[in-house]
Protein backbone atom coordinates (compact mmCIF):
# COMPACT_ATOMS: atom_id res chain seq x y z
CA UNK A 1 0.00 0.00 0.00
CA UNK A 2 2.66 2.35 -1.29
CA UNK A 3 -0.22 5.07 -1.26
CA UNK A 4 -0.22 5.35 2.77
CA UNK A 5 2.57 7.54 4.68
CA UNK A 6 3.68 6.30 7.67
CA UNK A 7 3.66 9.36 10.47
CA UNK A 8 6.46 7.97 13.49
CA UNK A 9 6.32 10.47 15.98
CA UNK A 10 9.65 11.59 17.61
CA UNK A 11 9.62 14.66 18.63
CA UNK A 12 8.74 15.17 22.09
CA UNK A 13 11.10 16.29 24.92
CA UNK A 14 9.05 13.44 27.49
CA UNK A 15 9.12 15.90 30.42
CA UNK A 16 8.24 12.92 32.42
CA UNK A 17 11.13 10.76 31.98
CA UNK A 18 13.89 13.43 32.35
CA UNK A 19 15.46 12.95 29.11
CA UNK A 20 14.52 12.47 25.32
CA UNK A 21 12.27 8.47 24.80
CA UNK A 22 13.25 8.65 21.30
CA UNK A 23 17.19 8.42 21.80
CA UNK A 24 16.83 5.76 24.78
CA UNK A 25 19.06 2.64 24.17
CA UNK A 26 17.40 -0.62 23.04
CA UNK A 27 18.33 -3.86 21.74
CA UNK A 28 21.47 -2.59 20.91
CA UNK A 29 20.19 1.21 19.54
CA UNK A 30 18.20 3.76 20.08
CA UNK A 31 14.72 3.64 20.73
CA UNK A 32 13.59 5.47 17.64
CA UNK A 33 16.20 3.62 15.44
CA UNK A 34 14.60 0.55 16.49
CA UNK A 35 10.79 1.37 15.66
CA UNK A 36 11.34 2.72 12.24
CA UNK A 37 12.99 0.06 11.42
CA UNK A 38 10.24 -2.33 12.38
CA UNK A 39 7.75 -0.34 10.45
CA UNK A 40 10.21 -0.13 7.40
CA UNK A 41 9.25 -3.52 7.06
CA UNK A 42 5.45 -2.44 5.73
CA UNK A 43 4.36 -1.44 2.87
CA UNK A 44 3.56 2.12 4.01
CA UNK A 45 5.89 4.83 1.82
CA UNK A 46 7.17 7.20 2.44
CA UNK A 47 8.22 6.57 5.98
CA UNK A 48 8.11 10.60 8.01
CA UNK A 49 9.87 10.90 11.23
CA UNK A 50 8.34 14.47 12.91
CA UNK A 51 11.57 15.37 15.32
CA UNK A 52 11.85 18.37 17.07
CA UNK A 53 13.60 18.02 20.61
CA UNK A 54 17.10 16.71 20.43
CA UNK A 55 16.63 17.19 16.37
CA UNK A 56 20.17 16.81 15.55
CA UNK A 57 21.09 13.48 18.06
CA UNK A 58 17.95 11.80 16.50
CA UNK A 59 18.22 12.55 13.27
CA UNK A 60 21.85 11.10 13.35
CA UNK A 61 20.25 8.25 15.45
CA UNK A 62 18.41 7.68 11.83
CA UNK A 63 21.33 7.63 9.81
CA UNK A 64 21.37 4.84 7.07
CA UNK A 65 17.56 4.18 7.31
CA UNK A 66 15.02 5.32 4.23
CA UNK A 67 13.53 7.67 5.86
CA UNK A 68 12.35 11.78 5.51
CA UNK A 69 12.68 13.70 8.13
CA UNK A 70 9.87 16.00 8.98
CA UNK A 71 10.96 19.20 11.24
CA UNK A 72 8.51 20.38 13.50
CA UNK A 73 9.65 23.68 15.26
CA UNK A 74 6.48 23.83 17.38
CA UNK A 75 6.99 20.54 19.28
CA UNK A 76 7.26 22.46 22.64
CA UNK A 77 3.77 23.57 22.41
CA UNK A 78 2.07 19.81 22.14
CA UNK A 79 1.69 16.66 20.61
CA UNK A 80 -1.14 17.89 18.09
CA UNK A 81 1.62 20.20 16.41
CA UNK A 82 3.98 16.57 15.53
CA UNK A 83 0.74 15.34 14.14
CA UNK A 84 0.44 18.22 12.06
CA UNK A 85 3.39 18.46 10.82
CA UNK A 86 3.67 14.56 9.73
CA UNK A 87 -0.01 14.80 8.12
CA UNK A 88 0.78 17.81 6.18
CA UNK A 89 3.85 15.99 4.99
CA UNK A 90 1.60 12.79 3.96
CA UNK A 91 -0.65 15.11 2.55
CA UNK A 92 2.07 17.06 0.39
CA UNK A 93 3.73 13.62 -0.76
CA UNK A 94 0.04 13.36 -1.86
CA UNK A 95 -0.59 10.21 0.15
CA UNK A 96 -4.29 8.61 0.40
CA UNK A 97 -3.68 8.05 3.84
CA UNK A 98 -1.40 8.00 6.98
CA UNK A 99 -0.54 5.49 10.00
CA UNK A 100 0.16 7.04 12.57
CA UNK A 101 2.56 5.71 14.90
CA UNK A 102 4.85 6.20 18.14
CA UNK A 103 8.44 6.50 18.52
CA UNK A 104 8.16 4.90 22.48
CA UNK A 105 6.03 1.79 20.83
CA UNK A 106 8.96 -0.77 20.54
CA UNK A 107 6.65 -3.39 20.51
CA UNK A 108 4.74 -2.10 17.66
CA UNK A 109 5.87 -4.33 14.78
CA UNK A 110 4.93 -4.49 10.73
CA UNK A 111 2.27 -6.78 11.46
CA UNK A 112 0.58 -4.13 13.74
CA UNK A 113 0.11 -1.95 11.12
CA UNK A 114 -0.81 -4.50 8.72
CA UNK A 115 -3.66 -5.36 10.53
CA UNK A 116 -5.00 -2.10 10.53
CA UNK A 117 -4.36 -1.79 6.79
CA UNK A 118 -6.61 -4.85 6.42
CA UNK A 119 -9.35 -3.99 8.46
CA UNK A 120 -9.08 -0.47 6.28
CA UNK A 121 -9.57 -2.70 3.12
CA UNK A 122 -12.22 -4.73 4.76
CA UNK A 123 -14.52 -2.07 5.86
CA UNK A 124 -13.36 0.87 3.47
CA UNK A 125 -13.93 3.67 7.26
CA UNK A 126 -11.47 6.48 7.25
CA UNK A 127 -10.23 6.00 10.73
CA UNK A 128 -8.40 2.30 11.90
CA UNK A 129 -7.30 2.20 15.12
CA UNK A 130 -5.50 0.22 17.43
CA UNK A 131 -7.35 -1.33 20.88
CA UNK A 132 -5.58 -2.10 23.82
CA UNK A 133 -5.38 -1.70 27.75
CA UNK A 134 -9.16 -0.41 28.05
CA UNK A 135 -8.50 2.64 25.24
CA UNK A 136 -7.97 3.09 21.73
CA UNK A 137 -5.41 5.00 20.00
CA UNK A 138 -2.14 4.72 17.77
CA UNK A 139 -0.84 3.20 15.79
CA UNK A 140 -4.00 4.42 13.77
CA UNK A 141 -4.84 4.86 9.90
CA UNK A 142 -6.12 7.51 8.49
CA UNK A 143 -7.75 8.46 4.93
CA UNK A 144 -6.88 11.59 3.46
CA UNK A 145 -10.19 12.98 4.22
CA UNK A 146 -8.99 13.09 7.57
CA UNK A 147 -6.45 15.15 7.44
CA UNK A 148 -8.15 18.20 7.66
CA UNK A 149 -9.11 17.43 11.21
CA UNK A 150 -5.80 16.38 11.93
CA UNK A 151 -4.28 19.49 11.12
CA UNK A 152 -6.91 21.37 13.01
CA UNK A 153 -5.84 19.27 16.33
CA UNK A 154 -5.73 21.51 19.44
CA UNK A 155 -1.76 22.04 20.12
CA UNK A 156 -1.38 20.08 23.46
CA UNK A 157 -3.62 17.12 21.99
CA UNK A 158 -3.47 14.10 20.57
CA UNK A 159 -6.31 12.29 18.06
CA UNK A 160 -8.23 9.79 20.58
CA UNK A 161 -11.07 12.23 21.17
CA UNK A 162 -11.04 12.03 17.15
CA UNK A 163 -11.04 8.39 16.60
CA UNK A 164 -14.10 8.42 19.47
CA UNK A 165 -16.20 10.73 17.66
CA UNK A 166 -15.93 8.97 14.72
CA UNK A 167 -18.71 6.48 16.11
CA UNK A 168 -19.47 4.04 12.90
CA UNK A 169 -17.16 5.63 10.92
CA UNK A 170 -13.99 3.75 12.79
CA UNK A 171 -13.03 0.47 13.16
CA UNK A 172 -10.95 -1.02 16.24
CA UNK A 173 -8.30 -3.48 15.86
CA UNK A 174 -6.70 -5.54 18.85
CA UNK A 175 -3.14 -4.52 19.41
CA UNK A 176 -2.34 -5.33 22.73
CA UNK A 177 1.21 -4.89 21.70
CA UNK A 178 1.09 -1.12 21.59
CA UNK A 179 0.22 -0.99 25.22
CA UNK A 180 3.82 -0.84 25.99
CA UNK A 181 5.62 2.73 25.72
CA UNK A 182 7.66 4.50 27.68
CA UNK A 183 6.41 7.50 29.90
CA UNK A 184 8.81 7.12 33.27
CA UNK A 185 11.49 6.09 34.21
CA UNK A 186 10.11 3.11 35.90
CA UNK A 187 8.11 2.35 32.55
CA UNK A 188 11.52 2.06 30.80
CA UNK A 189 13.26 -0.28 33.59
CA UNK A 190 10.27 -2.42 32.95
CA UNK A 191 10.91 -3.01 28.96
CA UNK A 192 15.00 -3.01 29.72
CA UNK A 193 13.93 -5.84 32.10
CA UNK A 194 11.65 -7.85 29.25
CA UNK A 195 12.90 -10.47 27.26
CA UNK A 196 13.79 -8.51 23.69
CA UNK A 197 14.85 -5.38 25.93
CA UNK A 198 17.65 -7.61 27.86
CA UNK A 199 20.33 -6.13 25.27
CA UNK A 200 19.69 -2.98 25.82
Amino acid sequence: MSDVALVLLAAGGSRRLGRPKQLLAFGGRTLVHHTASALLATPCRPLLVVLGAERDRTAAALVGLPVRIVDNRRWAEGIGTSIAAGIAAAAAHGAAGAVLALADQPRVTAASIERLLAARAATGHPIVASRYAATVGVPAFFAAEVFPQLLALDRDRGCKALILAAGAQATFVDCPEAATDVDTAADYARMRASRSGTSA
